[in-house]
């Protein structure tokens, strides 16, 4: 087996970085063929062992996925159950650049039922941010989130388009997230939700409403998220 690329780089590794720039970059999309082992032995000029213990790497991370007879294929992205993740996380964790636009970011003080799932008053106001999820250039999420207001002044104007609100939370107000209780159903979108996902009214999605506590059992953010489920696979190690 090769080990060692450019810069003193194992081989296998650089294998690896060339296919998660391609994915960054918009190249490579969730269900692409990535190069056979043969191919990337060949062009990096490595052994096929190397190219294959790159793609079994890649594969580990729930990067890629192998299909018997068929090759090697851009796995969608996976939502992980036994760990709380930001998406900003989750991207990074895959190699990926976090991409998100910013839908909505204001205070509101009509959401009754969300209220009383922040243990709030009925009336109690709220910052609520809307926020489209990327993965590339393809929209794959819509998430809501829902934070008392008066514990957190000035939220409505960080640029959470571009940085972890759980990073945000901890850094800036000093909140550090520690667990989640959900809830994970199908559902089919709606017209708002279609057009921001860019499916077809109607299409199956995936629905996950969060309650989400900090290190002292205070909950401070109601989630609810709408993904695409043609681009997800729910990854769950249940242990005993």
């Amino acid at each position: 087996m090769s080990r060692n690329g450019q810069n003193g780089m194992p081989a296998y590794q650089r294998i690896q970085g060339a296919i998660r720039e391609r994915i960054e970059a918009g190249e490579l999309r969730p269900g692409d063929s990535v190069a056979s082992e043969r191919e990337l032995a060949r062009v990096h000029g490595v052994s096929l062992m190397t190219a294959r213990h790159a793609l079994a790497g890649l594969e580990r991370e729930g990067i890629v996925e192998r299909r018997r007879g068929a090759g090697t294929f851009v796995a969608p992205p996976r939502i992980h159950f036994n760990k709380l993740m930001s998406y900003t996380e989750q991207m990074s964790s895959r190699g990926l650049a976090p991409n998100s636009k910013i839908i909505t970011s204001k205070i509101i003080e009509d959401e009754h039922e969300i209220a009383a799932r922040l243990k709030l008053p009925a009336g109690g106001r709220m910052i609520k941010i809307e926020r489209v999820r990327h993965t590339s250039e393809e929209p794959f999420a819509l998430e809501t989130c829902y934070l008392p207001a008066d514990e957190f002044p000035g939220l409505v104007r960080a640029p959470l388009g571009r940085t972890s609100l759980f990073v945000t939370l901890q850094r800036e107000y000093g909140v550090e997230i520690t667990y989640a209780d959900e809830e994970v159903d199908a559902t089919a979108a709606d017209t708002r939700v279609a057009q921001l996902l860019e499916v077809p009214r109607g299409s199956p999605v995936l629905r996950i409403r969060q309650v989400i506590h900090a290190s002292n059992g205070r909950a401070v953010v109601y989630v609810i998220g709408f993904y695409r489920s043609e681009r997800h696979t729910l990854f769950i190690r249940r242990f005993r």
